[in-house]
């Protein structure tokens, strides 16, 4: 998926200057939004990395605590969420959808139903080395049920490695008697398939699944499951299908409707503009008919909206 991101490292890149430059933007009265967002939109993140570093170095300050300072709402959140790095941005989600007040079942899904195995390993790791607690203790003692053994189950990252041919039809006969088969539904059979069989597995099973009970094995998980269980199993699915348009249908879905879900909208922009945003765009115009330019613009204003326009990186006709 290498060069699939809309953010590309910046060629004429100098750390001192961008830092010079942000400095100005904040200096004295009034703060020059635009120099922000130009720069930091324009700069991969190993690169906004570099120019925090430089910042502290260079004027004896956090460039992180100075954006707090003089932004503000959903702009500040995009802009710190741009200057955090992918895996402590990661890290800082989960604990936040765990700490909180409730629990955020939404961000543990769309986290530890899209990463790969490795980012999940480091994540992990760099969860014990922030907080020093084990996320899975966290996350068991935060969720029940069939819904916690699936979150459980995906945090071993144990995938099997390619397609095993021999298991392939029987897992489709596994998941049909364990749901649309018999009345009643025998989730720990779901749970083990979809949380241990690697992508391309599953979606060859998703086919030997369609041919044995007529149904694409989505509509089988919205009848069989209910709640956070449903909802984990199906962003399973669609990983196993295509991350790109799984993200995809999120940012419609926190879109769609009367007011807008800007957290959700925030976390994919950030989380995916160096890695397959571009993948997303192209899939967003298949599913909906419209652009994620155009209903980015239609759903967002002032300078969140610019820094979220040029992260989104263009129109697709």
């Amino acid at each position: 998926m290498a060069g699939r991101g809309t953010v590309k490292p910046h060629p004429g890149f100098k750390a001192s200057d961008d830092a010079a430059a942000l400095n100005k933007a904040m200096k004295g009265l009034g703060t020059d939004e635009d120099t922000i967002i130009q720069l930091l939109t324009a700069r991969s993140n190993s690169q906004r990395q570099e120019i925090k570093a430089t910042y502290k170095t260079l004027f004896g300050k956090d460039l992180v605590g100075d954006l707090k300072s003089e932004l503000g709402g959903k702009f500040e959140t995009l802009m710190v969420g741009l200057m955090t790095s992918p895996l402590a941005y990661d890290v800082e989600l989960l604990r936040n959808a765990i700490k909180g007040a409730g629990t955020d079942e939404k961000v543990l899904i769309e986290v530890l139903a899209s990463r790969t195995a490795n980012q999940v390993r480091e994540i992990i790791a760099a969860y014990k080395q922030e907080y020093d607690d084990d996320l899975e203790e966290d996350i068991i003692g935060d969720t029940d049920g069939h819904f916690k053994r699936m979150l459980v189950i995906l945090l071993q990252a144990s995938r099997q490695q390619g397609v095993q041919e021999g298991n392939i039809e029987s897992d489709a006969q596994t998941l049909f008697a364990a749901g649309e088969a018999k009345y009643g539904t025998d989730e720990e059979q779901f749970i083990s398939i979809m949380g241990n069989r690697s992508a391309e597995h599953l979606r060859r099973v998703f086919q030997a699944y369609m041919k044995i009970s007529g149904f694409e094995i989505e509509e089988s998980i919205q009848r069989e499951t209910s709640g956070n269980l449903r909802d984990i199993l199906l962003a399973v699915v669609k990983c196993a299908r295509s991350v790109p348009a799984y993200f995809a249908e999120m940012l419609y879905s926190a879109m769609k409707g009367a007011g807008t879900d800007d957290q959700t909208l925030i976390r994919i922009m950030v989380s995916r503009s160096e890695v397959d945003m571009l993948d997303i765009r192209t899939e967003f115009r298949r599913m909906f008919a419209t652009s994620l330019h155009a209903m980015i613009k239609g759903d967002t204003s002032g300078d969140y909206r610019k820094a979220m326009l040029l992260l989104c990186g263009g129109e697709d006709s």
